[in-house]
């Protein structure tokens, strides 16, 4: 999904008065920034479909599903925001009609007719320069970006001749100077798209995890390999391909799997997220997990928590591999508890 273009990485320029409405509506929807980015995640996450199919990359997916993800995108982007279906396009925000353009390639947005005013159009020509909500990501490097721009013939590409430059669906790009256009939300380019971890691993250590024959030993070999970061739902699942997967994540942390190699496997539930913030670990959330190997501790060490039968501490790999605390132990213990020890 890799393209040599990119977003800018900041701007200066406010927005063109045309715009200002839509952008001013986005900015001021909460959590926006981080909700689009989670959109642009799940949208390829549904497609990939790894718990059915073990797929966990844009290049997995058929010809006929990749010219679905920019439809997926713009079903859940409506779906997260609760916007309208439009008369004439995608959306109504506040009474304006508002297209979702989506592409993996940086300017690859491909413009139809009717978002914009054209006397060479005739009857498909649109009844106004119409706002597009333009939205591009790089899995290969968990980018992302989205901009606005009202769109204009003059804003679209021509051929060297001066002639309209169409695709076969009758549909045409931005040029250049439509690019610079473009107003981009919350500053441009942003390096967070929530990371494909499977993706990023090197092949030695995907392949370790996703060559088990079982998808118990592949689930536990995950957070084996992958410790002091969030795991999401998806990767488990992709990971499992099995209905019960998250049934696996729990079951790894038995003694017959993970427990007794001093592996924790804390997500959102009970004292788990106490714990991970009292060892300076990601702090999970629903559907979320984060492991990591413990070996006894004490009072004075720096990341520690206290799990019910004495100091634990994150392991280094210098530490011999022993058996972890029993979870009954320390999984009702309070936050008080876990960072300051007995009373």
């Amino acid at each position: 999904m890799s393209s040599s273009r990119r977003p800018p990485t900041s701007q200066d320029a406010s927005p063109e008065p045309q715009v200002v409405d839509l952008v001013r509506w986005f900015e001021q929807q909460p959590d926006a920034q981080e909700r689009l980015a989670w959109v642009l995640r799940d949208s390829l996450d549904e497609l990939l479909d790894g718990q059915r199919t073990g797929r966990w990359c844009y290049q997995h997916l058929r010809k006929t599903e990749k010219t679905y993800l920019g439809t997926a995108v713009e079903v859940n982007v409506a779906n997260e925001f609760e916007i309208p279906d439009g008369v004439d396009l995608d959306w109504n925000i506040d009474g304006c009609e508002v297209d979702c353009k989506f592409s993996k390639d940086f300017g690859g947005w491909e413009i139809p007719m009717e978002m914009y005013l054209c006397s060479d159009h005739g009857e498909q020509s649109g009844r106004a320069d119409h706002l597009a909500l333009l939205l591009w990501m790089n899995d290969d490097d968990s980018q992302w970006a989205a901009g606005i721009v009202q769109i204009r013939d003059e804003l679209l590409r021509f051929k060297p001749g001066g002639s309209r430059q169409y695709n076969r669906d009758n549909k045409r790009r931005l040029s250049d100077y439509g690019i610079e256009s473009i107003y981009w939300l919350w500053g441009g380019l942003h390096q967070d798209l929530p990371e494909n971890l499977l993706l990023q691993l090197s092949n030695p250590k995907r392949n370790s995890i996703l060559s088990h024959r079982s998808g118990q030993e592949r689930v536990s070999s995950l957070f084996r390999e992958i410790q002091r970061k969030i795991i999401t739902r998806a990767t488990v699942l992709t990971v499992a391909q099995q209905d019960d997967a998250m049934k696996r994540a729990r079951d790894a942390r038995l003694p017959e799997h993970l427990g007794n190699e001093g592996i924790l496997i804390l997500g959102h539930q009970d004292a788990d997220p106490h714990i991970a913030s009292a060892l300076d670990l990601p702090v999970p959330v629903k559907g979320e997990f984060v492991s990591c190997r413990v070996v006894r501790g004490s009072a004075k060490a720096e990341r520690k928590a206290w799990l019910g039968e004495g100091w634990w501490r994150l392991a280094e790999e210098s530490d011999a591999i022993s058996a972890g605390p029993a979870r009954a132990l320390y999984r009702k213990l309070d936050q008080g508890s876990i960072e300051n020890g007995p009373n």
